[in-house]
């Protein structure tokens, strides 16, 4: 079981960094973001396009190691379409698993988000995994300011 979650979870890293989804820049977007990881280099700029309390759009332009990119790549893909409640629960829930702090979760629930517990087996790439989660919690509370994982 774990070896089977360990091999999707490279495939799922390495499919979302070399494709990411979302990879683009919305021009009218209502919240904007900058986030930055000083110990990898990572880079991101988050946007997002609401409709109420509703995410109706959201991607991300940047540059970062395969781990980051594939976390905004996914991120962006389970956050669009729920409202900021949801995705401040889905943060919540993100934040658990990579940090090893989701005894009380149940993987299965949290859909393609399972698969990056993997991360954990890396605790120097925690902070790579979480930057895009983390600008988009300030982009979401209405934060301007730029987004460091230090």
């Amino acid at each position: 079981m774990l070896d089977d979650l360990r091999d999707l979870y490279q495939e799922v890293v390495f499919d979302h960094n070399r494709n990411p989804r979302n990879f683009r820049v919305i021009e009218d977007a209502d919240r904007t973001i900058e986030g930055f990881n000083p110990l990898c280099g990572d880079r991101i700029t988050l946007y997002i396009k609401l409709d109420g309390d509703r995410i109706t759009d959201v991607s991300f332009q940047g540059q970062g190691c395969a781990i980051s990119t594939a976390s905004a790549s996914l991120m962006t893909e389970i956050v669009k379409g729920k409202t900021i409640q949801e995705a401040e629960k889905l943060f919540q829930a993100f934040h658990k698993i990579v940090t090893g702090q989701d005894d009380d979760l149940k993987l299965e629930e949290l859909g393609k988000l399972a698969v990056l517990t993997g991360v954990r087996q890396y605790p120097s790439r925690i902070k790579c995994a979480t930057l895009a989660w983390h600008s988009l919690e300030s982009a979401l509370k209405g934060e301007q300011s730029s987004v460091s994982t230090e």
